[in-house]
């Protein structure tokens, strides 16, 4: 049909200029870069307007899930390996008061005892797979496309690739005021990069039309936490804490959420001669979306002073948003149709599985390794994360 012949001969003609005879390259902050892989569609849909409020709205949901990655996910538990209680049969020497070493992100109600100090220095590594359950690398993730009415499969289509990784070394320390209460503090060092590629391909032929390249380095937000033991059984416990972060990462690259948060929490544990239970229930009000946090780990002491872990971290963010892919008329060309990647605020659920060991190396050292994954769709995900770290605890 001619009006077929026309779009096509439109479309073909706008990409040729828009791309010119090699592809733009840009080199930036972190923001820049996704501003530039995502803003700058090429794509003619005669509606400016649209595509930009749908590309601005993609670029700031995957900001969004990348602050919220590296800003509110728990950077280590502040529960120390080694508990303490004074016996004063022993004419009050301190004793330790669990066997085991407790888990990586949940806390347990036990504190570290009354002066004794832990130190803690934990290193991460993660490549971010998908988003939203698209997948970021295989060129799969469109973010504008053609079609026409009559055809479901796009004949102009603009898709993007990227490459996020984060490395993530989190020192912490945590001091025993008493035998019931502890305050402590964390926090992360990170790096960030990204790498990303814009393609258009008209009929099947691709050409770049976009390449970025982009990372950033420095301190994270600074956590700082206090835990109370309220109640304490012979295997059972419950304490309430508070953790606060304040805004000293860079939020302008991704590092820090640039507000302060402040997250309450309930403790629960559960504890025989060498098994142990323990939940949280917590909730974060500030920063870039308020959120339930509920976590739970079974410990189980093991031979060779071994500790393993098994651990469910979940949170409810309440305005995280979500990609959507919106379809609309073309407002000159009769029978095209546009599909733009956009964004929507909703609420979300994340869950992440945590399998590991905990050591004891020699004296009061602790060795740490875990293996996380994803049980869900919703964000920025990683399908594999490992940690390895070690622990420090002396004291009178």
């Amino acid at each position: 049909m001619m009006w077929q012949r026309v779009a096509v001969v439109f479309t073909a003609l706008t990409v040729w200029t828009a791309a010119g005879p090699s592809a733009a390259r840009a080199q930036t902050t972190i923001t820049g870069a996704l501003s530039f892989l995502l803003t700058n569609r090429s794509i003619p849909t005669g509606d400016f307007a649209r595509d930009e409020a749908a590309a601005a709205a993609t670029r700031d949901t995957i900001s969004t899930f990348l602050r919220s990655e590296l800003t509110t996910l728990p950077v280590t538990s502040s529960a120390s390996g080694f508990t303490y209680r004074i016996d004063p049969a022993l004419g009050g020497v301190p004793v330790r008061s669990t066997t085991t070493f407790g888990a990586f992100y949940t806390e347990r109600s036990l504190t570290i005892g009354r002066r004794q100090i832990s130190f803690v220095a934990n290193y991460q590594g993660a490549g971010f797979d998908d988003i939203d359950g698209r997948n970021l690398r295989d060129g799969t993730l469109r973010a504008t496309a053609s079609r026409l009415t009559s055809d479901p499969a796009p004949f102009d289509i603009e898709t993007v690739t990227m490459r996020i990784r984060t490395d993530t070394l989190t020192v912490a320390a945590d001091y025993g005021v008493s035998e019931r209460l502890e305050v402590g503090a964390a926090l992360p060092l990170e790096r960030l990069t990204i790498t990303g590629e814009r393609l258009d391909a008209y009929r099947g032929t691709p050409l770049l039309q976009a390449a970025v390249s982009a990372d950033a380095s420095g301190p994270g937000d600074l956590v700082l936490r206090a835990k109370l033991n309220v109640l304490q059984r012979e295997t059972a416990g419950i304490a309430v804490g508070a953790e606060g972060r304040l805004p000293t990462g860079s939020a302008a690259d991704l590092l820090g959420a640039g507000t302060t948060t402040l997250k309450p929490r309930l403790i629960v544990s559960l504890e025989n001669s060498r098994v142990a239970l323990d939940t949280n229930v917590g909730y974060v009000f500030g920063g870039i979306s308020d959120e339930l946090n509920y976590s739970a780990a079974v410990t189980n002491a093991g031979a060779h002073k071994i500790t393993l872990v098994g651990e469910l971290v979940g949170r409810r963010l309440n305005s995280a948003g979500h990609l959507v892919d919106v379809v609309t008329r073309h407002p000159v060309l009769a029978g095209v149709e546009t599909i733009r990647l956009s964004a929507v605020e909703q609420a979300t659920n994340r869950v992440v599985a945590v399998a590991g060991f905990k050591w004891n190396a020699r004296a009061t050292w602790l060795i740490t390794a875990n293996v996380s994954r994803t049980l869900t769709d919703a964000g920025l995900t990683a399908h594999w994360m490992s940690t390895v770290g070690a622990e420090y605890v002396f004291g009178e």
